[in-house]
Parts: C-alpha cells; structure tokens; sequence
C-alpha cells in the first residue's frame, strides 16, 4: 500500500519534473544536481508523510567527509557523489514507468469490469424472462360445455381413461368430458382439446376425472409448443391435488415443459421431487424418466 501511495503521489507530483532535471542536470553542474534531487525528494517526503512524521535522509557522504581543504570536493568522492545521483535519476525513472504501468492496468480492469457487468445483467435478463412469461400468460380460454360423447372405445394411449369407478359427483358425465378432450388430443386438434378440458375440469372440479383432466390439459399445451402455459398448469395439479391419479404424470411433464423454457436446473428439482415422492409411479413415467434427466443435464 506504501509503495502504491507512493507510486500516486510521483506520478502527480515528481514524474515529470524528475524527468527535466535529469535532463538539465546534464548541462548542469554537480551540485545543482544533488540540489534538485533532494528538493525533490523533500517535497515526495512531504506529499507522502503530510504530518512531517518523517525527515528528509540526508546523504551519507557529507561535505566534511568528502570536501578537501578549500572547499573543493575530492576526486573518490566527486565520482561516488555523481553514482548515486544517477542511480537516484534512474530509480525516479523506473518509478515514473511502474506508476504508468499500473494505471493502464488499472484501466484495463475496469473496462474488463464493466464488460463483465454488462453480461451478468444480460444473463439475468434472460433467465427472467421465461418466469415473467409464465405470470403474465392470460389463462387458456373456456370453451362450450361439450356434449356427452358416444361411449369411449378403447385406446391403447399413456393417458387413455382407467376403468370405471365409483364418484361421488356424475361419475359418467365427467368421464365422458374426458374423454372427449383425450379424442381431440390423440387426433392432434391441440387448441380444441385445450378449451374442452378446461370446461370438463371447471365442471367436474372435486372428481377423480379432475387429475386426468389437468395433466392433459397440460400435455395439450406443451405439445401445442406453449410450455409455459404447460409449466402453469401441471404445477397447479401437483399442487392442488398431490393425492391425484396424475399427480406424477404432472411432476413429470412440469420437467418436459422447464427443459424447454431452459430452466434446466428447476427441472432436474422437479424430477427429483418425482422420485422421493412418487416412488409408485407408472412404469411408463419410470421408463422414460432417465431420458429426461439427461436431456436436462441433471447430475447423476
């Protein structure tokens, strides 16, 4: 930190004169050149130790050890005086180039600073964006109430609808709205079985057609290449109802829909909650769940 102060206050203060009185002294004599060098020093000493702390060194040969009778200086001490003038003459010098030195590499890192800057915050932006889309996505719009379906026939799809079973709310009438979006889903009709799942799903909200209905409602979107809106959706049926039948399925396809969106790391969360939780998770989900940690670069 000293020779870093010291290094601002000669290139304020002591450079450049340092320079010119290396250049007169040449032209100069003797001791005009000591003179100056010590005034210069002195006034270094006192830019640097302001409080006058410290005293100015003098040099060690004085004029008693190196003067002959008459005032004239000797000829050993004349030439040891002119060798540690320039030498003082060259370390002023070196001092000058080092302070010049360190202030270019000074500008160099903070331009290097700013430019770094500059990249956080546009790598911030973009991983922003997506959940900013997320939130300001208006919900899927509602459709008509579907009519009731003629009899499901079977179907040999991931998603096609379990075997009947007791409910307590129309029973019928929601697995046939199911069914309907599941028709219009499997014939790639994405934006129709969107709106009919989401009139079944506000219909029949308390069924266990209701789980079925969201995780569709869900896939539809992500396979109509809206996975944000994919994302929203499968994340409220695991939310709403963890107990769901499709609960995993949501988990799973919540992770299909970050991978997309590049939110690989909240994904490779999703699927690790997927395993603690859903242990009993359909074979096909287990199958393909490997796959799906790898296209999201999640750990081993």
């Amino acid at each position: 930190m000293r020779f870093y102060l010291l290094g601002l206050v000669l290139l304020a203060g002591v450079a450049a004169p340092a320079s010119l009185s290396a250049q007169a002294s040449r032209g100069g004599s003797l001791d005009q050149r000591v003179t100056r060098v010590e005034q210069e020093l002195r006034a270094v000493q006192r830019r640097v130790f302001p409080g006058g702390n410290a005293q100015f060194v003098e040099p060690e040969i004085s004029p008693q050890q190196g003067a002959a009778p008459g005032g004239n200086v000797s000829g050993d001490a004349l030439a040891n005086l002119s060798a540690r003038v320039d030498a003082i003459e060259a370390q002023l010098r070196t001092l000058t180039g080092q302070i010049e030195e360190a202030g270019h590499r000074s500008s160099a890192l903070e331009e290097q600073i700013g430019r770094l800057r500059a990249e956080l915050s546009g790598r911030i932006e973009r991983l922003e964006a997506p959940v900013r889309a997320v939130a300001a996505e208006p919900p899927p719009p509602a459709a008509a109430e579907p009519s009731r379906p003629r009899p499901r026939p079977a179907e040999p799809a991931p998603d096609a609808a379990p075997p009947p079973a007791p409910d307590n709310t129309s029973p019928a009438d929601a697995e046939g709205a199911y069914n309907a979006g599941f028709r219009l889903w499997s014939q790639h009709q994405y934006a129709e079985a969107e709106a009919a799942l989401e009139a079944a799903a506000t219909r029949f909200p308390n069924t266990r057609w209701t789980s079925w209905m969201r995780n569709l409602q869900g896939r539809a979107y992500l396979d109509d290449n809206k996975p944000a809106t994919a994302a929203r959706i499968l994340l409220a049926n695991y939310q709403d109802n963890p107990r769901g039948e499709r609960a995993p399925d949501s988990l799973f396809y919540l992770g299909q829909a970050l991978t997309r969106l590049n939110r690989r790391p909240e994904a490779c969360r999703v699927y690790d909650e997927l395993a603690q939780v859903y242990s009993n998770m359909r074979d096909e989900i287990r199958r393909r769940l490997p796959q799906a940690r790898n296209d999201a670069h999640c750990p081993t």
